[in-house]
């Protein structure tokens, strides 16, 4: 099973950039779940693969209905749609208040978006941006179910210390408490850190042995490039070759990376890799 879902602690670190960038370089098909239960934003930002606008009532808010009566894996895709590039897509909730549908549905979802990699029939991973996290979230239901944990964060000092707090809370929360650096629990917590490419790796090697002494179970694994015309490309909003600007650049070393120390963990379905956005076909084709 493969279920990636990404989140924040507080304020707007770009999750649903990460999310997407990552999504759309994905070396396998991969379906993108807008879990946050603050609404979602891609129906406002990107086009369907019609040219048109999505469609807001066909994805998480859809779904509830068929998960109350319980949620085979396969009928995932019956609620998604593609974006214009192929990428597939589950559409976030309108608002917060339509989260009240789904309450009780998160572990139900959850193991259906970890078992799609397992279908016969249309296999997939689950990339699901869960928004933030701080609090009492629904959306971090998911978070047993799923083989990885990203939280997204910014490298102020103040986002720092909030993402380290965050990790040790939810490897308490996951894991039963502390872990050391040669204990790391199951679902793994990651950090990607969103950073001026120039001081990445200085950054990243810090902030990953701040995080070993804390004990948090947390490991930071990849950055990806803090880059707004990149995030304007890959929204629609700007023009440009977008397989070359560094968002997406980053966003393949993180796969990359993820998939050599991971992958071989993560059942292989066969069948297409995922639609890539930058105009390049996914490292499975």
């Amino acid at each position: 099973m493969a279920l990636i879902a990404l989140a924040a602690d507080k304020g707007s670190p770009g999750v649903t950039t990460a999310a997407v960038a990552l999504a759309a370089v994905w070396p396998r098909r991969v379906l993108l779940a807008e879990t946050d239960p603050a609404g979602g934003d891609l129906v406002y930002r990107s086009a369907a693969a019609h040219g048109g606008p999505l469609n807001p009532n066909t994805g998480m808010l859809s779904i509830a209905a068929t998960a109350r009566r319980g949620l085979v894996p396969d009928q995932l895709w019956d609620h998604v749609q593609p974006l214009s590039g192929g990428l597939e897509v589950l559409v976030g909730l309108g608002s917060s208040e339509q989260a009240a549908g789904l309450t009780g549905l998160w572990p139900t979802l959850g193991r259906a978006f970890a078992s799609l990699a397992e279908s016969p029939n249309a296999p997939a991973d689950v990339i699901a941006d869960c928004g933030r996290v701080s609090g009492d979230t629904p959306a971090a239901e998911l978070f047993p179910h799923a083989a990885l944990v990203l939280l997204v964060s910014r490298t102020e000092p103040e986002a720092i210390a909030r993402v380290r707090d965050r990790a040790a809370a939810l490897s308490a929360k996951l894991h039963g408490g502390p872990r050391g650096a040669a204990s790391l629990g199951m679902p793994m917590i990651g950090v990607v850190l969103v950073a001026d490419t120039n001081n990445a790796a200085k950054l990243s090697g810090q902030v990953n042995d701040m995080l070993v002494h804390a004990q948090t179970g947390a490991r930071v694994v990849g950055t990806i490039a803090d880059d707004p015309a990149g995030a304007d490309q890959l929204a629609g909003r700007k023009r440009g070759r977008l397989d070359k600007s560094l968002l997406i650049r980053s966003a393949r070393k993180v796969t990359s990376d993820l998939y050599q120390q991971f992958g071989a963990a993560w059942s292989m379905p066969t069948g297409p890799a995922g639609a890539d956005l930058t105009g390049h076909a996914g490292a499975g084709r």
